[in-house]
């Protein structure tokens, strides 16, 4: 019988040639660039934290060790625990349904569940999917910090999603690139986006309008300028100081 090696090198370079692929059709294994996975398997985080853990486990590790967003942080480039969490999901490749669980228990306690979903699922969905699974979150505002290599800072629930939809790099990883949703409208491959808000041109035709009669305002206008005009033969208004002393 031979023994298991746990030589995540060694998975990893065995995956990568034989492994399943992702739904939207790319290699899990070689979805991050081969030096922020370098940094990944060898940093003291994933070796303590990360072996043998399941999609449930996923949880309890989010819950306990992620409180910033981020890729690798710092002059050293130290790749954050969110990172090494996203990189384990690609590993463990859960279902659409585990995702689910993921974003629905993320919501109000554990925001960075949710951030961790949304990222792995802009990694390996097809566009189509992508659009569907993060849009609903469009308007969670909660904030996040996000450690990079200049520092610390704070941004947004709502901010991360839509940097996830618009931009190819995100967290030290390179994204595909999508299609705008516009063009998968197009294709009708996505139904169009009502904005919370409201369709725009409902909204318009909502509106109370007053509609103005031309020839009335002429004559308001016409009213206004024979108050303001001087007698016609050019005497003072009886009602002047200089006439009641008189």
């Amino acid at each position: 019988m031979a023994n298991h090696r746990a030589d995540e090198k060694r998975f990893l370079d065995d995956r990568g040639n034989s492994g399943p692929l992702a739904p939207n059709g790319l290699n899990p294994a070689t979805i991050m660039e081969k030096p922020v996975v370098d940094r990944i398997i060898d940093c003291y985080f994933w070796k303590d934290q990360c072996f043998g853990v399941n999609e449930a486990d996923i949880v309890s590790r989010v819950v306990d060790q992620v409180h910033f967003i981020g890729g690798t942080y710092g002059d050293s480039q130290k790749p954050s625990p969110f990172l090494c969490l996203a990189f384990k999901l690609l590993q463990l490749a859960p279902s659409d349904d585990i995702l689910r669980e993921y974003l629905d228990f993320g919501g109000e306690k554990f925001k960075y569940l949710r951030a961790l979903a949304c990222f792995y699922i802009r990694m390996t969905r097809q566009a189509k999917d992508v659009y569907r699974f993060l849009e609903p979150f469009l308007p969670d505002s909660r904030k996040l910090k996000q450690k990079r290599r200049t520092g610390t800072t704070l941004t947004y629930m709502d901010q991360f999603v839509d940097d996830l939809l618009t931009k190819d790099r995100v967290c030290a990883t390179t994204l595909y690139k999508m299609p705008k949703r516009e063009i998968l409208e197009d294709l009708e491959v996505l139904e169009p986006r009502v904005s919370a808000l409201g369709d725009i041109e409902d909204l318009l035709d909502g509106e109370d309008v007053e509609e103005v009669d031309p020839d009335a305002a002429r004559e308001d206008d016409s009213d206004v300028e024979m108050s303001n005009r001087e007698p016609a033969d050019g005497g003072e208004d009886e009602r002047s100081p200089e006439r009641a002393s008189s």
